[in-house]
């Protein structure tokens, strides 16, 4: 009997053994075929994919200069916005106080200012930020005196050659550590808006359009910011759901005070069945955009969508009472897959007859296609996906990048070759001023190694300047920039600097994806940025006459764009926290007797001033 029951226990356990190995050979077969799937997809796409680029977006947004101005000055403190942007015209003229003006003369002396400069450096708790924030005040206030600055630049940019030349000439200008580096951030600002406007806009703006049409065209996870079609591996939706693409016909409601004739308010809209609705919105809206040359009379925040179903309406919405809601309590964002919407359905644009609401910042407790704490995705009826698909390789999605990178490859071409082009045969005014003023301290200092100004230059005007806008084009145009178009702005960014760059790159396999991905046109770059820097050499020198009738005219322009007086104020709390320290550095200096007795004069200004306030 007991060899019976052990001889069926065995048998058991066999057919047990057969049936779970061929599940689990099943399984493998499953995601191998898988496997294949998305990498002949991925291969396909790449040989076929066509992108069609934007080439009707309407009037680019540029910023007006002020503002362009004051987010480059001051990027991390959007608070000083409002103080120097107040209407100038509404000021009481008779407000304008002896103490405010008797400081703007102080300043004005050169030697007075560069001593300051140099002391308040030299303090301990004289921090980075407040170096940065003392340039930038410096720079609104002399706003109007552009020679004047320029020539401040010139010395303290002098002095610093000094101490690099103590250590490694190289690094100069390297990073922002010192007051001339932010001097020079924003002298470069002002100098080249021209420019940047004229000549690099366009194509800057082209290039974030055409980014963002490629990024719409595949699943974005609303909340995480992750999308299938990326440049940043760091920001790739490799879990991706199953999507389709769903041609919308779309109404928009007539809003008589904001409309012409000529609008065209019945148009067709591709959206994909796995976007929320504020994600269809933002869609419609561009699409509106390049139909029409000129946006929508509403807000996003005014408008809502509306279903229509013969005589029923059904009003769309991220979160109402159908959403799904998720195991833990989690709510599922509404897609267009949500409310089963279809090829050819009319969607009505209508305005909100009150409680606009801003932009909805979403917590833990909801989800788009990814969970916040979990590596499960959504498909789009809402439900949970484990089992074969957390056995996808991130790995398998990486010609996605590629495939992102041939659609925009074109215009950012473009735009890199309009930055370093020279319209007319002539660069820029400030460009060929600085280079040149560069190259002649190089010979002064008798550095005969040209990677030592080349270095320069690009620490001067690439690093210093162009970074800074190709990473942050909210700071050019009237735009909101996401965190996913800021890792993509960032390997572009990258790709930038590597042009500029003298050292070989020795990449290999495990190199990361961001160097991988444009290794092979960094070659090209980089030929093309030399024959740049020995073309503006070679051009003749500006005359002082023809910069500094350059430098008045860009003063002339900006006169009371900025409250120069509370730029003023600004930098006269530095002084007075430091005010023994630099006392002390006037008396010990020859030739600043004067600039002593004035500055003297100033603090009892303010004291008087201070004191009239509390009466």
């Amino acid at each position: 009997m007991q060899h019976l029951c052990l001889l069926a226990a065995v048998g058991v356990t066999r057919h047990k053994s057969k049936e779970l190995s061929r599940k689990q050979s099943q399984q493998l077969e499953l995601l191998e075929s898988e496997l294949r799937k998305e990498i002949r997809d991925g291969f396909a796409e790449l040989q076929m994919d066509k992108l069609d680029v934007v080439d009707s977006f309407g009037t680019v947004p540029f910023l007006d200069y002020k503002h362009f101005a004051l987010r480059t000055f001051f990027p991390e403190s959007g608070g000083f916005t409002h103080i120097f942007t107040e209407d100038m015209h509404n000021r009481d003229a008779n407000d304008k106080n002896e103490s405010l003006t008797a400081l703007d003369a102080l300043i004005c002396n050169k030697s007075f200012l560069v001593t300051v400069i140099h002391t308040l450096e030299k303090q301990k708790n004289f921090s980075v930020k407040d170096r940065c924030l003392f340039a930038s005040f410096l720079t609104i206030a002399l706003q109007t005196k552009l020679v004047y600055l320029t020539s401040i630049l010139e010395v303290l940019t002098r002095d610093l050659m000094e101490q690099c030349s103590n250590m490694q000439p190289k690094l100069m200008l390297r990073r922002t550590e010192s007051v001339v580096e932010k001097l020079l951030t924003n002298w470069m600002s002002v100098c080249l808006s021209g420019f940047l406007r004229e000549t690099v806009g366009e194509p800057f703006y082209l290039l974030v359009t055409t980014l963002n049409q490629k990024i719409n065209k595949g699943p974005v996870d609303v909340i995480t910011c992750k999308a299938l079609y990326t440049l940043n591996e760091d920001w790739l939706l490799w879990q991706v759901p199953e999507f389709s693409t769903v041609a919308l016909n779309v109404v928009f409601e007539k809003i008589p005070e904001n409309e012409s004739a000529d609008v065209c308010r019945n148009i067709s809209v591709n959206v994909l069945d796995c976007d929320t609705i504020g994600q269809a919105k933002e869609k419609i809206f561009q699409a509106f955009l390049s139909k029409n040359g000129s946006p929508y009379g509403l807000q996003l925040n005014e408008i809502g969508l509306e279903l229509q179903m013969g005589t029923r309406q059904k009003e769309l919405l991220d979160i109402d009472s159908s959403s799904v809601i998720l195991e833990d309590g989690i709510t599922k964002l509404n897609t267009i897959g949500h409310y089963e919407i279809s090829n050819g359905s009319t969607i009505k644009v209508f305005k909100k007859i009150a409680n606009f609401t801003s932009d909805v910042e979403y917590s833990d407790d909801h989800c788009h296609l990814i969970l916040p704490d979990s590596e499960a995705f959504q498909d789009v009826q809402g439900k949970r996906h484990r089992g074969k698909h957390k056995f996808k390789v991130k790995e398998m999605y990486l010609t996605k990048l590629l495939s992102t990178k041939v659609a925009i490859h074109s215009v950012l071409e473009k735009l890199f070759r309009s930055i370093w082009s020279l319209p007319n045969s002539r660069a820029p005014f400030a460009i060929k001023y600085f280079f040149d003023f560069l190259d002649a301290q190089a010979e002064n200092k008798k550095i005969t190694d040209p990677d030592v100004v080349h270095i320069w230059k690009t620490n001067s005007l690439p690093l210093r300047f162009w970074v800074n806008i190709l990473k942050n084009p909210q700071f050019v145009f009237d735009i909101k920039k996401t965190p996913h178009i800021d890792g993509c702005l960032s390997v572009i960014a990258q790709a930038f600097m590597d042009a500029f760059s003298l050292t070989e790159q020795q990449l290999g396999k495990e190199a990361p994806t961001n160097k991988l991905l444009y290794a092979k046109d960094i070659p090209t770059y980089k030929e093309e940025v030399k024959s740049y820097y020995k073309a503006i050499r070679d051009l003749p020198p500006l005359s002082s006459s023809e910069m500094e009738e350059f430098l008045t005219q860009e003063s002339k322009k900006h006169e009371n764009e900025f409250n120069e007086e509370v730029a003023l104020t600004e930098i006269y709390k530095y002084i007075v926290k430091y005010f023994d320290e630099i006392l002390n550095k006037l008396e010990r200096e020859r030739g600043l007797e004067e600039a002593q007795k004035q500055l003297l004069h100033v603090k009892v200004l303010f004291d008087e001033k201070k004191k009239c306030k509390w009466m």
